[in-house]
């Protein structure tokens, strides 16, 4: 497994700021397996957002002390949700608005099943096209 490849999935998919894709590209054009590439890169990205999930739902006093930037975000992903609902998580990788969504999902209470399923669904179809296209 490629443990850095992993790292950084994990990481860019939380609150902090990242960019696996570089990386998921650099591995591929080295010569990696794009498929195990796509699935570390995958299970490490959805392992993040589940961070950012869990942090929505049970951490609710830390949700209430962000920066206004943070807050913005928050706004903008609660109206998403609100307009889009759960279907909306398969954009949880989107730049900006993809982290606050895991997080609303959380603070919303929204089941792990169902959080999981389209979480994974999104971000696998994001690295397996990034794969495809190179």
């Amino acid at each position: 497994m490629d443990w850095t490849l992993f790292g950084s999935a994990l990481l860019s998919s939380t609150l902090f700021p990242g960019g696996s894709e570089a990386l998921l590209l650099y591995r591929l054009h080295q010569g990696a397996d794009p498929l195990a590439s796509v699935l570390t890169a995958t299970v490490g990205n959805v392992l993040g957002s589940l961070i950012t999930y869990g942090m929505g739902r049970f951490g609710r006093r830390a949700v209430g002390q962000r920066s206004e930037k943070a807050e913005l975000r928050a706004a903008r992903a609660e109206r998403w949700f609100a307009r889009f609902g759960r279907p909306s998580l398969l954009l949880a990788w989107l730049p900006v608005v993809g982290d606050p969504l895991c997080l609303v999902a959380g603070v919303l209470r929204v089941g792990v099943g169902s959080f999981l399923l389209l979480v994974t669904l999104g971000k696998l179809a994001r690295y397996a096209a990034l794969a495809w296209l190179v």
